[in-house]
């Protein structure tokens, strides 16, 4: 059975109580135009539970949403004739419907799209990329091992 919030714009196209643009929905898994796409093709895939952020959805349903990423991906490329996708997913920060999905963006060279959304920010220097890449190192073990 399908877990809904009453509250979630996702949750209300899930339903059918509020207008999507479907391009493929199965027993757990949903994708529609996004209603304010980067691009004209650009797609959001969801899982039809209320899941909040990619670190809430059990482990064992983030195969099968990828499978169905990739195919929307391939998808996306050969209806529009795109030369490539851009896959994202915004966890909570930039997300502004808390309901996990991922955007497949059709992509073509010299779109205008420039990688990355915001300005980036270097290292101050190689002992701080390292305090940086030791701590997240030391966090995936401790992930591991709770598992």
């Amino acid at each position: 059975m399908t877990r809904f919030d009453d509250s979630c714009i996702f949750c209300g196209i899930i339903r059918g109580a509020i207008r999507g643009d479907k391009v493929y929905e199965d027993s757990d898994i949903i994708a529609f135009l996004d209603a304010r796409p980067l691009f004209p093709g650009h797609v959001l895939v969801s899982p039809k539970d209320h899941i909040v952020t990619l670190s809430d959805l059990p482990a064992d349903q983030v195969g099968r949403l990828f499978e169905q990423v990739q195919i929307i991906a391939r998808a996306v490329e050969s209806a529009l004739e795109a030369e490539g996708t851009f896959v994202a997913i915004n966890n909570r920060v930039s997300q502004t419907v808390p309901h996990l999905h991922v955007h497949v963006v059709p992509r073509r060279n010299g779109d205008g799209l420039k990688g990355f959304f915001w300005p980036r920010r270097n290292y101050q220097d190689g002992q701080a990329r390292e305090a940086v890449r030791d701590a997240i190192e030391r966090s995936i073990q401790r992930l591991l091992a709770g598992r």
